[in-house]
């Protein structure tokens, strides 16, 4: 069982919060997150409303194809999307801060850019933005806890945040199946944190305690899954480490339907280095050193690595990047 944390606790107490806070993302990576003032039913309307896109026709959510976006926005089918090489089994809409487009950008300012929105159901974009500007505070308000639990000022990632963060919200469903076993991969998350939004009774989602050994993480009702991304630990010298986790499949006749809710910094954001007191710098494992994974400082150049090797097509149309021993997504 992950650890549960109430936010509702640290006003009156935010020292001991904070040292929950510390205790769960250096040991599991991952927690419960309780007492957030979101209520359950704007938790459960902005489900319903995700449902009701993916009820809609093909043609409809093909209207927003993100073959048609150079900035990796809008719809992919199921099975438009690889982890380690290896076709996922879900179909989703990833949607980014509304911004208009670079002229000649390169790199990972191509990043950047306008969302695509789906002409149903009413109310989609709306209650999307409205979800992303309170998940964000949320996430900005825990990570000022964060801060200030490692010895820094609580201000410490204000900076990064403070002009055009590029946080990124996925509306998620993975279908049942009897030929897939990989809904998501096994993976990290290439930002800062990530507050999950799952429906509950879903099954799937599982969490690397150590190498090879997965728990299972099912959705506790009116709470956050939240899990701390690449940015934390290289902010944190190792201290904090992103735990792998994945999504299994569902069966035949389930399904699954979460919206994730990465929070990002500016493309050109460099995240900074908190020196720990000595008592914790004693226990940091060090920044992962994977080959197949590098980790930037730079939360455009991770983004850019994971979005380009997440979706090869859109790469490859758009960019021009070939992809590496990687299969089509379509």
């Amino acid at each position: 069982m992950l650890p549960v944390l109430d936010l509702g606790l640290a006003d009156d107490d935010p020292r001991s919060f904070e040292l929950s806070l510390r205790e769960a993302a250096h040991g599991s990576g991952f927690f419960y997150l309780v007492g957030h003032g979101i209520e359950n039913a704007r938790m459960h309307d902005v489900l319903r409303l995700a449902r009701e896109f993916f009820a809609v026709p093909d043609h409809v959510k093909d209207e927003i194809s993100q073959l048609k976006s150079p900035h990796f926005r809008g719809y992919s089918r199921v099975g438009g999307e690889l982890t380690n090489g290896r076709v996922d089994w879900r179909e989703q809409i990833d949607i980014g801060p509304e911004r208009p487009a670079i002229e000649g950008a390169a790199g990972y300012w191509n990043l950047q850019g306008p969302n695509l929105w789906p002409s149903q159901p009413a109310r989609f974009r709306e209650t999307f933005e409205q979800w992303e500007r309170t998940v964000s505070g949320l996430g900005l308000r825990l990570l000022r806890h964060w801060a200030h639990s490692l010895g820094a000022p609580e201000t410490a990632f204000d900076d990064a945040f403070a002009t055009a963060p590029a946080t990124l919200m996925k509306v998620v469903r993975y279908p049942g199946t009897s030929d897939h076993s990989q809904g998501v991969g096994a993976h990290k998350d290439s930002g800062v944190l990530t507050l999950l939004l799952v429906e509950p009774d879903s099954t799937g989602l599982q969490v690397e305690t150590t190498p090879d050994t997965w728990i299972d993480v099912p959705p506790m009702d009116g709470a956050f899954i939240v899990n701390i991304g690449e940015l934390l630990e290289v902010a944190t010298g190792g201290y904090l480490r992103a735990t792998r986790h994945r999504v299994v499949a569902p069966g035949p006749g389930t399904d699954r339907v979460s919206v994730p809710h990465f929070l990002s910094p500016a493309l050109d954001a460099v995240v900074p280095v908190i020196e720990l007191p000595p008592e914790l710098a004693l226990q940091s494992r060090g920044v992962e050193n994977d080959p197949d994974n590098p980790i930037y400082r730079t939360y455009g150049e991770n983004a850019w690595k994971s979005r380009t090797r997440a979706h090869p097509d859109v790469a490859q149309l758009h960019h021009g990047i070939a992809p590496a021993e990687q299969r089509s997504t379509y």
